[in-house]
């Protein structure tokens, strides 16, 4: 028996919601307000369910004359031509209860907001008598035509002089076919802007940031792999800053975006998406003898080189010559733990090594350094070294270093050029 009349309305509208029939919202006063969405069959169920209940529990008594059932639950909070649409079987209510929660809709609404613009891209070389043929994708990220994609697409990575391979043909989702020209690439990041033009303005993609994104964050990868257009696959993020040397590569510091999502041949220079539809990231591979790690040029670092094309015609990137750690408060305690003489920091990036010959070399950097201010500004990550540097070649910086016993050492260190093949 409900010897709380309250309770039971709401245990009954509760019921109607379980069972598909949308939401109840109480107010928590005597004023109670339940509203409950429901198809036509469930309203005359959920009706007669209610008459017998008041009518046979003299609990209901001084509630009759009351209590706001409007038509015996036939009221809707949404006008009977949507009900469908709030149904069980509808598929226009997202049910996200926040910004960046997973709703039902949400893959499928991040992948068509973005999908019209990503395109096949295909680049024909001849090697002598070999004719060769690689296949990837890209994303249009403006209607004049401009569009982000892979370097290794369009440019041979294997000649010593760098340089395109040869015509590049680009397919959209409607059939429509161009020829591409490219703009400017860069090996390192393995990055390329191409350029198509079209009558008419083209689907453009929004670039997001990728700066806030964490573990376990849901992407969307889109491509073209094997050349099947339209392909669109999901998975987490599982690592937000996966280092280049952590995969064995050399050459200059990079970062990646780890995801599980299914990457082939054929995704690469294709966009990672977030759940608003918007590109994070660049798809450039995956491991060979392993499912679930894909890995994906952050959109941040992406728009960064995009703008020294504009600026400089290429990336251009400072180099010191130096290998740098950032500290961490467990990093230096046990760093204390093994020498009394370490530094007394709570934060910095620790100089490791200092390669021959370099720029930091010239200006009197040691291994064991910590590096606690750059051009005037603390510093806690290798991160905020490289934005304080920006582009800025044959341009002096003062440093600050902490060495052994606490002695304070301030240097002046003028970048070189990086070169890549370093």
């Amino acid at each position: 028996m409900f010897r709380n009349p309250r309770r039971a309305a709401l245990l009954l509208a509760a019921g109607a919601a379980a069972a598909g029939a949308g939401r109840l919202l109480d107010r928590g006063d005597s004023a109670t307000v339940v509203t409950v969405s429901a198809s036509a069959p469930l309203r005359h169920l959920l009706s007669t369910a209610a008459t017998g209940l008041f009518s046979s529990n003299p609990l209901f008594a001084p509630w009759q004359g009351s209590f706001p059932i409007l038509n015996s639950f036939a009221s809707a909070s949404v006008p009977p031509a949507n009900l469908s649409n709030h149904a069980s079987g509808g598929n226009s209510d997202d049910s996200r209860c926040c910004p960046g929660c997973l709703g039902r809709n949400s893959i499928a609404n991040a992948a068509a907001a973005v999908g019209p613009a990503v395109v096949n891209i295909s680049c024909m070389q001849e090697n002598g008598w070999l004719r060769e043929k690689s296949l990837g994708s890209g994303t249009i990220i403006d209607p004049d035509g401009t569009i982000l994609t892979c370097a290794h697409l369009v440019t041979d990575f294997q000649s010593t002089k760098p340089g395109l391979k040869g015509k590049v043909s680009v397919s959209l989702q409607d059939g429509r076919e161009f020829e591409g020209v490219v703009l400017n690439f860069d090996h390192h990041s393995d990055i390329a802007v191409l350029k198509i033009k079209s009558k008419t303005p083209l689907p453009a993609a929004r670039l997001g940031s990728s700066c806030k994104l964490r573990p376990g964050d849901w992407v969307v990868a889109l491509g073209c792999p094997l050349s099947l257009q339209n392909t669109v696959t999901a998975g987490i993020v599982s690592c937000v800053d996966r280092k280049s040397s952590d995969l064995g590569l050399g050459g200059i510091r990079r970062e990646y975006l780890q995801t599980d999502c299914a990457i082939n041949i054929g995704n690469s220079g294709g966009p990672l998406v977030n759940l608003d539809g918007e590109i994070i990231g660049v798809n450039v591979m995956k491991l060979r003898d392993a499912d679930g790690l894909s890995f994906s040029v952050p959109i941040d670092y992406v728009v960064k080189i995009v703008e020294h094309f504009k600026k400089n015609g290429r990336v251009v990137r400072p180099w010191l010559g130096l290998k740098m750690l950032d500290l961490n408060p467990m990093v230096i305690a046990q760093l204390k733990e093994r020498s009394s003489s370490f530094p007394d920091v709570s934060k910095g990036v620790l100089v490791p090594m200092v390669t021959p010959g370099s720029p930091a070399e010239r200006a009197g950097f040691a291994p064991g350094d910590v590096v606690t201010e750059f051009d005037g500004k603390p510093v806690e990550t290798i991160k905020e070294i490289i934005g304080i540097m920006g582009d800025k070649v044959g341009v002096p910086f003062k440093v600050l270093v902490k060495r052994a016993n606490n002695v304070p050492v301030t240097l002046t260190v003028t970048p070189e050029e990086a070169d890549a093949s370093r």
